[in-house]
């Protein structure tokens, strides 16, 4: 048996292993962006080839095109590669258009806001 050297470690640990695949990218804002890894660096900036913007709002999603797209690293939650032999959503979930998906987000974010200011009208009741 033979012992892996520093370089072993190095290749096994770094985003190399996953160039020309397609991958997942967790950004710090939680957005989701898809794409081939064509590029990276020490930094962890990335450069996404055919990247889209997964956007999903309950059982809602849309892919929303974006091309080449350089991230960078200080962004970046997390990457994972994608497994292309299964499905990559659940069958329940519905595809639509850039434009339904926007509006299910307004809507979402309003009721949010409205939860919000609610709380805070509520507060008063709160006596310890």
């Amino acid at each position: 048996m033979s012992w892996a050297g520093p370089e072993d470690i190095f290749l096994s640990t770094s985003l190399a292993s996953y160039l020309d695949k397609k991958l997942l990218v967790l950004l710090r804002d939680g957005r989701k962006l898809l794409g081939l890894l064509r590029s990276f660096d020490q930094f962890a900036n990335v450069v996404l080839e055919g990247a889209c913007e997964r956007v999903i709002v309950g059982d809602l999603y849309c892919d929303i095109p974006l091309g080449l797209y350089v991230i960078r690293g200080e962004n970046v939650v997390l990457i994972g590669e994608l497994d292309l032999d299964k499905e990559e959503l659940p069958p329940h979930m519905t595809c639509v258009s850039t434009e339904e998906i926007k509006r299910a987000q307004k809507a979402e974010n309003d009721a949010t806001v409205l939860k919000g200011s609610m709380r805070k009208r509520m507060e008063f009741l709160d006596y310890d």
